[in-house]
C-alpha cells in the first residue's frame, strides 16, 4: 500500500529527496510516439520552465533534473531555514505568485490595515503557507498539475496524465546525493538519447556544463560549494569541476561499456566517498532498481527509520552497494 508522504519525509535526517513522476497512459510526455507519429519534445521546455519558476517561489532548491520521454526526475533540497527567515509579508508575496490567497492575505500583502479580530486568522494562513512553501508534495503538485492540464488540452482529452503519485526517496548522506544526481544526469546517455552530457538536452548537467564554460554556475540550480560550508551553507559540498569530470568519466564507461576508465581525479573522489569503482557503476546505472526507499549508509538509514518509526529491514540490504567492506 502507498505510504503517506509525511512518513517518508524527515528533514531532521536530510533535506535531499529524489522524486520521479511517470506518465500513466500511452501518450508521451516528450519524444517521439511511434504509434501516432507525433513528436512531443516541445513539452520538455514546459517542464524545465515551470521547474525553475517554482524553484524561485518555494524554499526548495533543484540539485538535478532530467526530463525524459515518459517520466521526469528531480533531486530537491528542502531549505526550511530560508522559509523560516521570510517575514510574514514575504511568505504571502511568494504564495501569491502561484495562488490568489484570500481577501485578507491580499490586503496584508498590499500593506493595508488589518483589523484586530482578523489577526489570528491571518497568522494561521501565513503559518500554513510557510509550511507549504517548503513542502515537496506541494512543489511536485504545482509542477505536475499544470503540465497535465496543458498536455490534456494539447491531446484534446481528459483524465489522468501522471501516475497517481510521484515517487519520493530520501537521500540520507552526501554519497547518496552524489550517486543519485549522477544517475539522474546520465539518464539520456543510458537511454541512448545523447552521446555526451553536454548534448543531453533539458538536464541539469547540460546547464552546469554551459555555465562552467563561462566560469559560472547556473542561478537556478543548487551550487557546488566545495569546502566552503561555513560561508555558503546552502550548497553541495564538492567542487563543480570534480563532479563534471566524474559524470563525464562515468558517461564514457556507460557508452563504451569499458571498465577502468575512471580518471585519477574521479578515483580520488570515489575514494573519499569509500565507493569501489564497480559499486559506483552499479549505483549510477541501476539506482532506480536498487533502491525503492531511503538511500544511505546503515547508520543513516537506522536514524531515519527510528525518527519515522519504520522497520529498517526493508531497506537495509541496499546499503551494501555504498561502501567497501
Amino acid at each position: 500500500m502507498p505510504r503517506p508522504r509525511r512518513t517518508q519525509i524527515s528533514v531532521e535526517d536530510t533535506p535531499y529527496y529524489h522524486c520521479c513522476s511517470r506518465v500513466v497512459r500511452r501518450a508521451f510526455l516528450c519524444g517521439d510516439d511511434a504509434y501516432s507519429g507525433k513528436n512531443y519534445d516541445h513539452r520538455r521546455a514546459w517542464v524545465e520552465l515551470l521547474l525553475f519558476e517554482l524553484e524561485a517561489v518555494f524554499a526548495i532548491d533543484v540539485a538535478a533534473f532530467a526530463v525524459m520521454s515518459n517520466h521526469l526526475h528531480v533531486v530537491l533540497r528542502v531549505d526550511v531555514d530560508s522559509a523560516n527567515r521570510w517575514t510574514d509579508r514575504e511568505v504571502l508575496e511568494q504564495w501569491h505568485k502561484l495562488f490568489k490567497g484570500d481577501e485578507l492575505t491580499q490586503k496584508f500583502a498590499k500593506g493595508e490595515l488589518v483589523e484586530a479580530h482578523e489577526v489570528h486568522r491571518l497568522k494561521h494562513s501565513i503559518a500554513i503557507y510557510r509550511s507549504r512553501l517548503c513542502d515537496i508534495s506541494w512543489f511536485m503538485r504545482c509542477l505536475n498539475e499544470p503540465i497535465a492540464r496543458q498536455a490534456n488540452q494539447e491531446d484534446n482529452c481528459t483524465g489522468r496524465f501522471w501516475e497517481g503519485r510521484f515517487k519520493s526517496q530520501a537521500l540520507l548522506d552526501e554519497t547518496a546525493v552524489l550517486a543519485c544526481m549522477t544517475y539522474v544526469d546520465l539518464n539520456p546517455i543510458r537511454a541512448q538519447l545523447a552521446d555526451t552530457p553536454e548534448q543531453s538536452d533539458h538536464t541539469s548537467i547540460q546547464l552546469r556544463i554551459r555555465a562552467a564554460l563561462k566560469g559560472e554556475q547556473p542561478k537556478n540550480l543548487l551550487p557546488f560549494i566545495g569546502n566552503e560550508r561555513d560561508n555558503q551553507p546552502n550548497g553541495i559540498a564538492f567542487l563543480l569541476s570534480d563532479y563534471l569530470e566524474l559524470v563525464d568519466d562515468t558517461g564514457r564507461i556507460i557508452r563504451s561499456d569499458k571498465r577502468g576508465a575512471i580518471s585519477v581525479n574521479s578515483a580520488k573522489l570515489l575514494a573519499r566517498l569509500n565507493i569501489p569503482h564497480d559499486n559506483w557503476l552499479k549505483l549510477t546505472t541501476e539506482f532506480g532498481k536498487l533502491f525503492h526507499g531511503p538511500v544511505g549508509t546503515l547508520q543513516a538509514l537506522t536514524d531515519y527509520c527510528e525518527h519515522l518509526e519504520k522497520r529498517r529491514r526493508h531497506f537495509a540490504a541496499s546499503c551494501q552497494h555504498f561502501h567497501s567492506n
